[in-house]
């Protein structure tokens, strides 16, 4: 059930999209507009504040890799962190990602953790996973977190939205030598060596005004922080028009074209997989509650789905038992072959008490298209290193 939260969150959505009509909509774009001024202000006084080092920049002494974007939701971030993650580990880096854990829940009762001396560590971070256990749920956690810390062993994952506190505790208890600030672009407060920035091929700047009348965080000049741009949800067309464009505000940054193929297809409940030839011809549902639906339910038609029902909820919605009962209850009398949704979605799923439709996620994987070499570069970069290079300074590129 959504809240009343949720629904004005999802109208309003609909406003900033221009999708909404009427008077009221009307009146809402007109004070967003007026909004967007004086967060563009904002965006520009804090860079400035930054770049003359008047607010604190902290440096840890540790490699720190931000993948973030300039705009809000919907650039396929956590695919890209896990792909990132896994290969750095597989290389021998000892990582952990430091995430905001948007939307997740206060801990009833705070964690515990003892240092080499057994002694206990106080205000630490929610540890999702220290790499080799997994400690919180989704609640706790959050969806990103818990799926990060259920698919990467060796890679330890800390939720805290003071990731200055987040990535001391992973150096002094956990040994950590990497850390990866899951979107991090504009979390400024500890130094970046590295800056990759993901842009959307389908949707490259949101709606092309600043938050809060459009999608966008940042101007598409703040563009130039970027040490490497990942070009992500291609559909494996050429992007020369996009990387074009791109090059007016940084025409140094190595650019790595990728995009987010479908692997295959879990059963929720029984982890039974299928393949997505699974998929043809098939009756389906897609219920997702992520930035933008619209893309999933393009994968799933792609691979010869039929899509008759579409329930799209607020990203990150929590779903409640009634509602998923219902949900395929009403799949059911609609004779559905499946229930898809995503893998994000899928960690807040709870068991419907009738299961006459089967539940699968459609799993998600980076497949490079283009700028193979510029990845390989970045990955050698990164653990060529027994510390990390001086970064130059952010007065030059802010």
């Amino acid at each position: 059930m959504k809240t009343r939260g949720e629904e004005f969150e999802e109208w309003a959505t609909e406003v900033v999209f221009g999708r909404a009509r009427g008077f009221r909509a009307f009146m809402l774009r007109c004070l967003l507009r007026f909004a967007s001024l004086f967060f563009w202000l904002i965006v520009k006084l804090r860079l400035f504040l930054f770049r003359r080092r008047i607010k604190t920049v902290r440096y840890l002494g540790t490699f720190v890799i931000s993948v973030g974007n300039i705009t809000a939701g919907g650039t396929g971030k956590t695919p890209v962190v896990e792909l990132l993650s896994r290969t750095l580990a597989a290389r021998g880096r000892k990582c952990a990602i430091l995430t905001r854990g948007y939307k997740s829940a206060d801990l009833k009762k705070p964690q515990r953790w003892l240092d080499k001396d057994g002694k206990r560590v106080r205000n630490i971070p929610k540890i999702a996973s220290d790499g080799v256990t997994r400690y919180l749920s989704p609640l706790y956690a959050g969806d990103e977190p818990f799926m990060l810390a259920r698919n990467l062993d060796g890679v330890a994952v800390l939720v805290d939205k003071d990731r200055v506190k987040s990535g001391i505790f992973a150096i002094e208890q956990l040994g950590r030598d990497t850390l990866i600030l899951d979107d991090g672009m504009q979390y400024m407060k500890l130094r970046h060596e590295l800056d990759i920035v993901l842009v959307d091929c389908g949707f490259p700047f949101g709606t092309g005004a600043l938050l809060p009348r459009g999608t966008m965080r940042e101007p598409r000049s703040s563009l130039k922080r970027a040490s490497y741009i990942i070009l992500t949800k291609s559909g494996g067309k050429p992007q020369d028009e996009l990387i074009a464009t791109i090059r007016k505000y940084n025409d140094k940054a190595d650019i790595i074209v990728t995009n987010h193929a479908p692997a295959y297809l879990e059963n929720l409940f029984t982890g039974e997989r299928k393949p997505l030839s699974f998929l043809k011809d098939k009756y389906v549902a897609c219920l997702s509650g992520i930035a933008r639906p619209e893309s999933f339910e393009c994968l799933v038609e792609a691979e010869g789905a039929h899509v008759e029902i579409r329930r799209r909820y607020p990203d990150h919605h929590w779903f409640d038992q009634d509602e998923l009962e219902a949900f395929v209850e009403r799949c059911a009398d609609r004779a559905m072959d499946a229930i898809i949704t995503t893998e994000k979605d899928a960690v807040r799923f709870m068991k419907p008490g009738e299961m006459d439709v089967p539940i699968y996620f459609l799993r998600i994987q980076i497949d490079i298209i283009s700028g193979h070499d510029n990845w390989e570069k970045l990955i050698d970069r990164i653990c060529a290193l027994s510390a990390p290079q001086p970064a130059p300074e952010w007065g030059d590129v802010l």
